[in-house]
């Protein structure tokens, strides 16, 4: 059954997300030179690999490594349970709502980026130009999300621990997870004895 409230949600953010990232990069496009406009470009992309395979390494992650971590009361590895318990809703937002804006916004820094180097290089062929860039972030981006997904698959555990790690050290700014619920989205991976 489609929950049409979670969708809706998800929706709202990506929308808010999508203006507010999508004004500090044109923001920033405007007022760095056009070799920095590149550096940008790749940081989004980079950032839309590392949700993708933070979203798939909570897919595919066992929590058991993670009690023994959180016994010892080693920083991150609650949030690495909450992560797994909660890997639906983590694929989602990691994968789907950032990774899906870094891809749009890769795309019109790209058009920004032509647009620039056009207004200097006018005599440049625009669809040339415009193909080269487009195919080159698509490359990028394809690129590195296969190679990111072999690694969170096989790597899960590492790539959990470095993300509650950073989840750990983003809570005294406020963010807090709900603590793992007991009985409750338990993950399908566990084995039963």
């Amino acid at each position: 059954m489609v929950r049409w409230r979670q969708v809706m949600t998800i929706a709202l953010i990506t929308f808010v997300l999508s203006i507010v990232f999508n004004l500090g990069s044109s923001s920033l496009l405007g007022i760095v030179p056009l070799v920095f406009s590149f550096g940008l470009l790749f940081f989004i992309v980079l950032i839309g690999i590392v949700f993708d395979v933070v979203g798939v390494a909570a897919a595919a992650g066992k929590e058991s490594p993670f009690h023994a971590m959180a016994a010892n009361r080693i920083a991150g590895a609650k949030q690495a349970i909450w992560m797994l318990r909660n890997a639906d809703k983590v694929a989602t937002y990691a994968s789907d709502v950032v990774g899906d804006i870094a891809g749009t916004l890769s795309g019109a820094i790209g058009a920004a980026i032509v647009f620039r180097i056009l207004i200097t290089q006018p005599s440049w062929n625009e669809t040339f130009l415009t193909t080269l860039t487009i195919a080159m972030v698509a490359a990028v981006t394809v690129g590195g999300k296969a190679f990111g997904k072999t690694v969170a698959i096989s790597k899960s555990t590492e790539i959990l621990y470095i993300a509650g790690r950073v989840l750990h050290m983003l809570e005294p700014l406020g963010l807090h997870l709900e603590r793992p619920s007991q009985g409750r989205n338990r993950p399908t991976n566990r084995k039963r004895t």
